[in-house]
This record gives structure tokens, C-alpha cells and sequence, in this order.
């Protein structure tokens, strides 16, 4: 049995087939429940049992939400940061190679 298998089975847990008709949605539905499995075996409880045990408050809940929302605002500033950073460096070797990479920036009509 695998490690999943043994925690699933200790944990009463469901299985579902499920039919995706988009393969992006199926990647998100994956990353959910690798990111619960890996939740689960760091915190040693479902998000179900965390709250039905009162191990968390609403309050504690908002304060995660906001902490992990101004997260995701770094990690897109910093992304942005490295876009800019790689268009630059693209408009860089194409002065280089004695391109002024002017049409680059026209649209085609």
C-alpha cells in the first residue's frame, strides 16, 4: 500500500472518479489534493477536522486568508519583476545583432 493509500484508509477518506473535459481544470483539481495530502502530513489533520475540532477560529481563518493573499502579491510583483527583467535583456541582444526592435513594438494591420 502506498503512503497514501495507508493515510486514506486511517482516515475514513473518499474517492472519486471525475471526467475532465479541460486538462487545466484536472491540474487544478490535482494540486488540491497533493496540497491537502501535504497539509495533512504536515499539520496532522484535514481542514474538516481542524475546524469541527475548533483548532481554528474564524478569526484564525481571515488572518491565513490575508497572510497568504499578500503573499501571492509579492510572488506577482516578483514576476512581473523577472518579465520586465527578461523582455529587457530580449531587447538587448536584438540592438545587439544591430536591430533596433522598433517594428517589434508596431501591430500588424
Amino acid at each position: 500500500m502506498s503512503d497514501r493509500e495507508i493515510m486514506d484508509a486511517k482516515n475514513n477518506a473518499r474517492t472519486r472518479m471525475m471526467t475532465f473535459r479541460d486538462p487545466i481544470v484536472e491540474r487544478v483539481c490535482t494540486n488540491f489534493v497533493t496540497r491537502s495530502d501535504f497539509g495533512y502530513k504536515k499539520y496532522g489533520q484535514t481542514l474538516h477536522s481542524e475546524r469541527t475540532s475548533k483548532v481554528k477560529n474564524l478569526a484564525d481563518y481571515l488572518l491565513d486568508v490575508q497572510e497568504e493573499l499578500m503573499d501571492a502579491v509579492l510572488y506577482i510583483q516578483t514576476a512581473r519583476e523577472e518579465l520586465e527583467e527578461q523582455q529587457e535583456n530580449r531587447m538587448n541582444i536584438i540592438g545587439q545583432n544591430g536591430n533596433d526592435g522598433i517594428h517589434y513594438d508596431q501591430k500588424e494591420t
